[in-house]
């Protein structure tokens, strides 16, 4: 078999790409060894920033998005007993966030690709990537029962973090540079309407708790553990328990309901230079990973296969790889800003280990000074609603 390019991994990285590249005339085959329900049953980030909503509609992809995602024009931080909101509209001249959940988007890209007949491969097992440094690298894998070969003129290794695709790259090419914390989030999904509009992100003496949301219908929230926490010892009441504590105010609660899903989640930060190597090309989470404060991990992605979609169109229009030999360097400026914001979030918000009363003082003057200075806040509130291109 032969492509143009081969892609492999179908989360929202490896099916936006292979959306872009369809746009442009670009053949390509998307390899996933997951299947079609695990993929569309992953629950994962839900905060699409302003320039990834902007770019699934240009794609064809943001009907269902637009018609059933939240669209928050601010989010509130809550500390010492108060909340108070950054508007990031305001801030950043009108700009929004929409709340549409990870899960959904693959669900849209994968109903797409379905719908064009495109090569999209699920259950592939086995697969390595071979010859990355000569003008035809290939993809070997197995599936329904038999081996294959995919000869391509470029490969995108979307299958993050754990993948074969970075591991296949000689160690003396790669530089990686990694910090993990010392706490994770215990998650849930709750069956009850939101109690709140918007985000809160509430910084507590007995740690950091998120309240977001999915839909009307439906709560995602968030506490800070352990990131060896055993589930097991967090049955659903403690978990409220803890919700009210950490988020509630005088004449507000957190709505409760059934516990649908929950998990403990630890968290890292993880940048792997450069982000290619011959004719492979790493984006999202098989490049980069950060802790989920800042709402980054799925719009880092997107934004990485926007640059190599279009660094790929340059190539089958002119020949020119001018702007493939650029992809890491340009993504990593982005990553970068992205891996400081969410490192500086989560220092913020986080309870430090051993309950260090210096570094609890430091984190209460850095909220203060955020909720009093519109410079401060409009920091905040542009990495939030994300970088322009």
């Amino acid at each position: 078999m032969r492509t143009q390019v081969g892609i492999v991994g179908a989360g929202p990285a490896g099916l936006m790409l292979a959306q872009l590249l369809q746009l442009q005339g670009i053949d390509a085959v998307v390899l996933e060894a997951r299947s079609r329900e695990h993929v569309e049953q992953r629950i994962r980030a839900g905060v699409l920033e302003q320039g990834t909503v902007d770019l699934l509609d240009a794609a064809g992809v943001g009907e269902r998005m637009r018609r059933e995602g939240l669209v928050h024009h601010g989010v509130e931080l809550q500390f010492n007993g108060e909340r108070h909101r950054i508007p990031l509209s305001e801030l950043t001249g009108g700009r929004t966030i929409v709340v549409y959940g990870q899960t959904e988007v693959v669900k849209d890209l994968i109903a797409a690709r379905l719908a064009s007949g495109a090569p999209l491969l699920f259950d592939v097992s086995g697969a390595t990537v071979h010859d990355l440094d000569s003008e035809r690298p290939l993809i070997r894998y197995e599936h329904d029962g038999r081996r294959h070969e995919l000869e391509c003129d470029f490969i995108a290794g979307c299958d993050g973090f754990h993948g074969v695709c970075r591991a296949t790259i000689p160690q003396a090419a790669l530089r990686t540079y990694a910090r993990e914390y010392p706490f994770g989030w215990l998650g849930i999904l709750a069956a009850v309407a939101p109690a709140c509009e918007e985000l809160i992100y509430a910084h507590h003496e007995r740690g950091f708790a998120l309240y977001s949301l999915r839909s009307p219908e439906l709560s995602r929230l968030y506490v800070q553990c352990r990131p060896d926490e055993d589930i097991g010892e967090w049955p659903d009441e403690r978990i409220w328990e803890e919700l009210q504590l950490r988020l509630g105010l005088e004449g507000w609660a957190v709505a409760e309901g059934p516990v649908l899903e929950k998990g403990v989640t630890g968290m890292r930060s993880f940048v792997a230079e450069p982000m290619r190597y011959g004719r492979l090309y790493l984006a999202g989470d098989a490049a980069h990973i950060v802790p989920p404060t800042g709402a980054k991990g799925l719009n880092l992605a997107i934004a990485d296969v926007r640059i190599l979609a279009e660094a790929l169109a340059s190539w089958h229009a002119t020949g020119s790889l001018a702007l493939l030999d650029a992809y890491s360097e340009t993504c990593l400026r982005r990553v970068w800003r992205a891996e400081h914001f969410s490192w500086w979030m989560t220092s913020m918000l986080h309870r430090p280990p051993g309950d260090d009363p210096f570094e609890q003082k430091l984190q209460l003057s850095q909220l203060r000074h955020v909720v009093s200075s519109r410079a401060a806040a409009t920091m905040l509130a542009e990495n939030y609603v994300g970088l322009g291109f």
